[in-house]
Parts: structure tokens; C-alpha cells; sequence
């Protein structure tokens, strides 16, 4: 297959699926990543699509949002790795919101039996998960409904969250960036996200390696609005130092056959300026997040 051929053929499934990555790509057509890259960006140039990290997504889409079934099914060990290391960021008998997100969904469904919190959510499938958690005082935030993140919005929302202080918010993005901040496709989800960030205290990323990159429609805010960014691996070590010069701590949590420390940008390893103990970033495996884990907590044990 010619250039002009595969170009054409990576063109349709953008428009048909939405979006494109380089593995996959790669592996239909046979070639190498390297190729699939230059196929991207010569249809980049074109303003045929947009390039994102690890593939594109047709030019002009920047609203285009999967549905919950398709989100909760994508990078779905990476996602429960991260909501794993976010344990460590829970106040201890304090008040959490967790936003509307498969990743924070996720760090519900982790969340232990014996632990003691106040949590607020406009999430129905988070509240759903949290109902019948013993120790857990639950707010539902009430609003529209929206059917494709089943997420509450507008002014009730808004109003809702206008009320409160909150210890952490353990916020969702579709996309992040340096130089473009935190959005989404939804401008009425945008706008209870932004609530959300101002009722709490501190504001913690929950986002995937795959999300660095992307651009969508709304805007929500800036990454050093963003306490502490909790990520995989899959972010580079570049990536990671970029953001934290803006004053976001990284955390980058390794994969399940070790690899990238839990440390930030630089992978040498550092110790955390909110938390004390962290793994040093040549550890490996899961023994990286579970020391991550432990320090951040003893850490926070030590301040109370």
C-alpha cells in the first residue's frame, strides 16, 4: 500500500471511530510506528486531523466524547493503577468530592471498608458505588443528568458545590497540557468541574498518560491549578518535567512488570514537598506504587 493510500484509509477510521493511535495503526498496516507517525503528521499539516499523544483525532472534533462504556474499557489497568496510588491522597476523617470520571470511578470502588469520610459527587455511578460504604457519609449532588457521562450539571450543580469546603477534589479530564490547561467536550461539565476545583483545598488529577496532548472543546483550568497530577507511566519523563515547572507535583505510577519509579520527571526519584516517603523513582513494579502508598500516608499521619 502507497503513502497516499494508508493516509486516506487512517483519514476514514478517525472520522468513523473518532480517534486513531499509533500502535494500532501500526500493527493493521504493517509498518512501523515511525511510519504511522509521519502519515499523521503529513495529514496534520493537510488540517485533515488533529495530532494527539499516541495518534490523532479528526480536525474540527474537539467535542467528539466516547461514550462510558468505551471509556471505562480503555487503559483500564493503567486506570486502576493510578486510582490504587490515589488512596494515598485521602483525608484522613475528612471531606473528599470526586468527580465525574472512570479513573475517580475507580478510586471509589477502591476505597477500604474501615476508612471514614465525608464524600460529595455528581457522579450517579460514583454515588451508586459509595451508598453502601459504611463508613462513608454521601452527598449527591443534584442537576441535569447528562446521559453520556451520567454526571449532573448546570446551576443546581453548581450552586451545590458553591456551598462547600472541601478537603481534596479528585478531578477527571478528557485532556491536559502545559500550554492548553484542563478541558473537556462538555461546556456545562466544564463549568461544575471549575465549581468543584474552587470548593476544595487541594485539587488532585486523576488522568491517564494517553490524555497528555488533547485538546477538547471546554476549558476548565490551568494544570498549576492542579495540586498533584497521578498518572502511568506512559507520560515521559520530559513530559512530566514541564508540568511540574508550572508548581504540579507528578507522580507516575509504574506498570504491573515494573519499569518507570513513581517518581516525577526526573527519574532518579525525589521526595514529595506535601508528603514524605515516597518510593525512589529506580524502584519497579508494584512494590513502587504500594512504597508511594505508604509514605505519602505516613507523611500525612505525621501532620495531624
Amino acid at each position: 500500500m502507497y503513502a497516499p493510500e494508508r493516509q486516506q484509509e487512517i483519514l476514514r477510521l478517525a472520522r468513523d471511530g473518532g480517534r486513531v493511535d499509533v500502535v494500532s495503526l501500526a500493527e493493521e498496516f504493517q509498518v512501523t510506528a515511525e511510519t504511522i507517525r509521519r502519515d499523521l503528521k503529513a495529514l496534520d499539516r493537510a488540517g485533515l486531523v488533529q495530532r494527539v499523544h499516541g495518534g490523532a483525532i479528526p480536525a474540527g472534533r474537539l467535542d467528539f466524547e466516547p461514550d462510558l462504556a468505551e471509556r471505562e474499557s480503555t487503559a483500564a489497568d493503567e486506570k486502576d493503577r493510578i486510582a490504587q496510588a490515589a488512596l494515598a491522597e485521602l483525608p484522613i476523617d475528612g471531606t473528599v468530592v470526586l468527580d465525574a470520571g472512570t479513573t475517580v470511578a475507580r478510586l471509589a470502588a477502591a476505597i477500604p471498608l474501615e476508612a471514614t469520610l465525608t464524600a460529595v459527587t455528581h457522579s450517579l455511578p460514583i454515588a451508586a458505588r459509595l451508598a453502601d460504604h459504611p463508613g462513608i457519609q454521601l452527598h449527591l449532588v443534584g442537576g441535569r443528568v447528562r446521559h453520556r457521562t451520567r454526571a449532573a450539571v448546570d446551576a443546581w450543580a453548581l450552586r451545590a458545590y458553591g456551598e462547600i469546603r472541601a478537603d481534596v477534589l479528585f478531578v477527571a479530564a478528557n485532556g491536559f497540557s502545559p500550554a492548553r490547561g484542563l478541558t473537556t467536550p462538555d461546556l456545562a461539565e466544564a463549568a461544575v468541574k471549575r465549581a468543584a476545583m474552587a470548593a476544595a483545598r487541594r485539587v488532585v488529577l486523576l488522568a491517564d498518560s494517553s490524555k497528555c496532548g488533547q485538546e477538547h472543546f471546554a476549558r476548565f483550568g490551568a494544570l498549576s491549578d492542579v495540586d498533584l497530577l497521578i498518572t502511568d507511566s506512559g507520560l515521559s519523563p520530559e513530559d512530566a518535567l514541564a508540568i511540574e515547572r508550572d508548581g504540579t507535583e507528578v507522580l507516575r505510577v509504574p506498570g504491573a512488570g515494573g519499569g518507570t519509579g513513581a517518581s516525577a520527571g526526573n527519574t532518579t526519584g525525589r521526595t514529595s514537598g506535601n508528603a514524605t516517603g515516597r518510593t525512589s523513582g529506580n524502584a519497579t513494579g508494584q512494590a513502587a506504587v504500594n512504597g508511594s502508598v505508604a509514605g505519602r500516608t505516613a507523611g500525612r499521619k505525621a501532620r495531624a
